[in-house]
C-alpha cells in the first residue's frame, strides 16, 4: 500500500468501527497520532510498536487502577471480548519478538531474506491498526 491508501485504510476502519462517541486520555490520543503517522509513513515496525503501547495506555485508563500491572494482566482483567483480547495477545507477542531479541547476532534470516520480514511486519502493522482501531472503540456512548 502507499501512504495514501494507508489513510484511507485507517480511515475506513474509523468510518466502520466508530458508531458513537469515545473519550480517551491525551497520552493515548498523542500514541495514536504517532501509530497513525508510522503507518501511513510504511513505517510497520514502529506501528506495531506503537499500536501495542496506544492499547495498553487505553487499558490502564479505562481500568482506573494504579498499582502497575503487565500489559498482558491488563488485557486479562479487561471486559474485552475473548476475539479482541487475542488479537491484543497476537499484537503483543509479536511486538515482543522485535522488542526483545534473542540473539541480535543472528542476523543471516534477515540479511538474506528481507523482504520476507517486510511482508510479515506489514501484515502485522495491519492487524495492529486493526486491533488498535478495536480496542479504542470497544467502549463507545450514544
Amino acid at each position: 500500500m502507499d501512504r495514501e491508501q494507508r489513510w484511507n485504510f485507517i480511515q475506513s476502519l474509523d468510518d466502520d468501527l466508530l458508531k458513537g462517541g469515545i473519550i480517551l486520555s491525551e497520552w493515548c490520543v498523542f500514541i495514536i497520532r504517532d501509530c497513525d503517522e508510522a503507518f501511513a509513513a510504511g513505517a510497520d515496525l514502529a506501528t506495531i510498536i506503537t499500536a501495542a503501547a496506544a492499547i495498553e495506555t487505553y487499558l490502564r485508563a479505562e481500568s482506573g487502577i494504579q498499582k502497575r500491572q503487565s500489559f498482558f494482566e491488563l488485557v486479562e482483567k479487561s471486559e474485552l471480548s475473548d476475539a479482541l483480547k487475542k488479537d491484543i495477545d497476537r499484537v503483543r507477542k509479536y511486538r515482543n519478538k522485535w522488542v526483545h531479541i534473542a540473539d541480535p547476532t543472528d542476523d543471516q534470516t534477515i540479511i538474506n531474506s528481507p523482504e520476507f520480514y517486510d511482508n510479515e511486519l506489514e501484515e502485522n502493522s495491519i492487524l495492529a491498526q486493526c486491533t488498535l482501531r478495536r480496542t479504542i472503540y470497544s467502549n463507545q456512548w450514544v
